[in-house]
């Protein structure tokens, strides 16, 4: 069914060009998103001509620039929309009731051998586990020689540094790793082989750092910037409504809180 509001007719090109900015778990899904910004997009537009604003682009740095149509919307919200600032106060019950949020990922001084093994070569991963597993047990012996052994079997860069992978923080190696850096104790090494997408891996620990609470000074901008952000999209949703409640929108039924993010 064609959609036009206001007269103005929105061609299903459009809306099947727009569905790419709307990834969706089924075609419908995307397509019905893809509609309703673009209906929420022509509303915005009407409504800044009707007003008599005029294009007039900023540039948005790295050589882009707006287009006039992104010009006429930015300029109708900025006029449009009553906004209260988020002060101190605001931020810091934020802060003090989403506490967890705000927290210093954990730091990891770790060492690794590692193994390489495609995950669906199952020759290959039970060649490396053997291969590490011999490791391991070469290790209980002497875990002083973990940096020759490095060096001598490791597939890494790291070998050339006795294994050793320097400070890294959560999500900077594969999760698997991460989950006997939060288990082993400073100094302990692997007592089985680390399985990863990568291969198998002989962990050493050698100290961690659990994350801590970040001061309020050192986020309250960071929360204020997000707090603004919200009341942003509230307050641009019911302007979208009241706009929507007065135009003549056929073929597409619009949300009673639609949200005026556009394309």
């Amino acid at each position: 069914m064609q959609i036009t509001v206001n007269g103005v007719v929105i061609p299903q090109s459009s809306v099947a060009s727009e569905m790419q900015n709307h990834p969706a778990e089924t075609p419908a899904a995307a397509r019905e998103e893809a509609a309703r910004a673009l209906v929420v997009r022509e509303l915005l537009l009407q409504e800044s001509r009707r007003l008599g604003y005029e294009p007039d682009p900023e540039d948005l740095g790295d050589g882009k620039r707006e287009t006039d149509e992104e010009s006429l919307i930015r300029q109708l919200l900025d006029s449009e929309l009553d906004l209260p600032e988020a002060d101190e106060a605001a931020c810091r019950r934020y802060y003090e009731n989403n506490g967890q949020r705000f927290f210093s990922p954990a730091l990891y001084e770790a060492a690794h051998i590692f193994f390489p093994a495609p995950p669906d070569d199952e020759a290959a991963r039970t060649g490396a586990r053997k291969r590490a597993e011999a490791t391991i047990a070469e290790l209980a012996q002497d875990p002083g020689r973990f940096a020759a052994l490095a060096k001598a079997r490791s597939a890494c860069s790291s070998a050339q540094e006795g294994g050793a992978l320097g400070q890294i923080t959560r999500g900077q190696t594969a999760p698997e790793l991460e989950s006997f850096f939060d288990a082993l104790e400073p100094g302990q090494i692997s007592p089985v082989p680390v399985e990863s997408r990568y291969g198998l891996h002989v962990v050493r620990l050698d100290d961690r750092q659990e994350g801590r609470q970040l001061p309020f000074e050192a986020v309250c901008d960071r929360i204020a910037a997000y707090l603004n952000q919200q009341v942003w999209q509230r307050a641009a949703a019911q302007y979208v409504s009241i706009l929507a409640g007065r135009a003549e929108i056929e073929g597409f039924e619009m949300p009673s809180a639609a949200s005026p993010l556009v394309q």
